[in-house]
């Protein structure tokens, strides 16, 4: 049976790109549904009209909480009848009033293995660390969200991605999201298998 996806971005969509390219080919048996940004103007809603998907700005109203907003935008993701909801750089932490509809159901990538450099600008902290020497790799993970702690849930699959000496911080951001790619329509597919 065909997965139906609720994609959520906040930026450019590479990762949201290999999702529909693997599900256009047939090598990810998933259909990504709808495509929502909380962040207006941003080229992962492009590739998604692109490829015929529904793509949507979702704001958040002038003095509405972050549990109001998460409500709403449960109930709007309901309206779409996914089967997972996957966020592919999604730079909001979703509280209990968004993730009580989804549960076992939210699946989020994060370019960084389990427990270290959670949270945003994982990428940089992970280069500043080699150059300081304590770290000789960085990597990437794929886990379910089960509550509100911060890159933290049950993990489906890492990735580790060594950090060479001729590094530059675009070189390295360059390997991390080609490794993102591969390991999310990767997971996804054995993920949805299992189900």
């Amino acid at each position: 049976m065909t997965a139906r996806l609720v994609v959520l971005i906040s930026g450019n969509g590479s990762n949201l790109q290999a999702i529909l390219d693997a599900g256009r080919s047939g090598e990810l048996d998933a259909e990504v549904v709808c495509v929502i940004s909380n962040t207006a103007d941003v080229y992962g809603l492009i590739r998604a009209k692109n490829a015929g998907v529904e793509a949507i700005y979702f704001a958040k109203q002038e003095n509405e909480s972050r549990n109001e907003y998460d409500k709403r935008l449960a109930d709007y993701v309901t309206t779409k009848l996914p089967d997972y909801v996957v966020l592919a750089g999604w730079m909001r932490i979703l509280s209990s009033s968004f993730l009580i509809s989804f549960p076992n159901r939210v699946i989020n990538l994060h370019p960084a293995l389990p427990n270290i450099f959670p949270g945003t600008h994982a990428i940089e902290r992970a280069f500043e660390a080699y150059q300081r020497g304590e770290i000789q790799h960085t990597g990437v993970m794929v886990h379910l969200v089960p509550d509100e702690g911060v890159d933290n849930g049950p993990v489906l699959a890492t990735e580790i991605v060594p950090i060479n000496k001729d590094d530059t911080l675009g070189s390295l951001e360059a390997r991390v999201h080609q490794t993102e790619h591969i390991l999310l329509v990767n997971t996804l597919k054995k993920f949805f298998k299992k189900k």
